[in-house]
């Protein structure tokens, strides 16, 4: 891969980040999304607690960036229906429409990508 392609490809899916996603403020935001999604997508609820327990950050930052992509609607924290003592975390059907937007576009760019290397 030449470097020229490799920076620019990063510059554009960087500016895509930056334009559609003002509510990541780190890598610790990005990764709780992708954990919360992927538990969603498995079908699995996923906790606060066990949130934590994948170590992304301390604890304190987890919840602090937890707190904050909730309050921006980002992330939604319900009440567990079945025993009403812990909450389960899912993504916001907004947020899902953006985060597929963000696969098509790194899909293209691989696919461009990948014709240039032919």
């Amino acid at each position: 891969m030449k470097f020229t392609t490799l920076f620019a490809t990063l510059k554009k899916i960087r500016e895509f980040e930056k334009l559609e996603f003002p509510f990541i403020k780190s890598l610790i935001d990005f990764d709780i999304i992708i954990e919360v999604g992927y538990a969603q997508e498995q079908g699995k609820a996923l906790t606060p607690k066990q949130l934590f327990l994948l170590k992304i950050g301390s604890i304190t930052t987890v919840r602090r960036r937890l707190t904050a992509l909730v309050r921006k609607d980002v992330i939604h924290r319900r009440t567990n229906n079945r025993d009403h003592r812990s909450d389960v975390l899912t993504i916001s059907p907004g947020t899902l429409k953006l985060m597929d937007r963000y696969a098509g576009v790194l899909a293209g760019i691989a696919l461009t990508k990948e014709r240039h290397e032919r």
